[in-house]
């Protein structure tokens, strides 16, 4: 039972969210245009806020239902942990479009919501505060993933769920490899700026 369910937890985080909506909309890829990521900032980009927030949503309950289910049917922290890296996983690699997907932002934070409050919503308050302040939504992403560890080390102690985290950290920083790129040359585009 529990390796259906974790293989349904990829299957669902896979779910490419943001490529189905701009496909429905454009009859295109979105990969092809913008960032070539599925993921919601692509999406705001390319479409507006109209476009995105369905994005984001799907995207942030695709992290969270496999978490929250997982702790409800089976009672067990570890193959819950374990659940949630594989729904950010597929959202990163999704099997049904050739395992070229986002880059696990808004999957993380559903992971994230389900299993330390105070750490969620210090992650949350970093990122809001960094794009606020320099508009790049990638900085914002990458500290505020990196930062996650720390918190749960500062509030819960967590050795497992601190492990979890420095794991998508790992993850999220490798899918943000062409973002750091960019920051580092001052080339990365800011929010709001839209293209085309």
């Amino acid at each position: 039972m529990k390796i259906i369910f974790a293989i349904c937890s990829y299957l669902f985080g896979a779910i490419p969210s943001g490529y189905i909506i701009f496909f429905i909309r454009e009859k295109r890829d979105i990969r092809d245009f913008g960032s070539q990521s599925i993921g919601a900032t692509n999406v705001l980009r390319l479409k507006g806020w109209k476009y995105a927030i369905p994005v984001v949503l799907i995207d942030i309950l695709k992290g969270f239902l496999p978490v929250f289910l997982a702790l409800k049917i089976f009672p067990d922290k570890s193959f819950a942990l374990l659940c949630g890296f594989l729904a950010v996983l597929g959202h990163c690699f999704p099997v049904y479009i050739k395992f070229k997907g986002g880059k696990g932002i808004a999957t993380t934070l559903g992971v994230y919501s389900v299993l330390a409050l105070k750490p969620f919503l210090l992650s949350v308050a970093l990122f809001l505060i960094i794009v606020a302040i320099s508009r790049y939504v990638s900085l914002g992403s990458i500290l505020a993933t990196l930062c996650y560890p720390l918190f749960v080390f500062l509030f819960k102690g967590d050795t497992e769920l601190i492990f979890l985290g420095l794991v998508i950290f790992v993850l999220i920083a490798l899918k943000h490899t062409g973002n750091i790129g960019r920051l580092l040359k001052g080339k990365e585009r800011k929010l709001g700026e839209r293209i085309g």
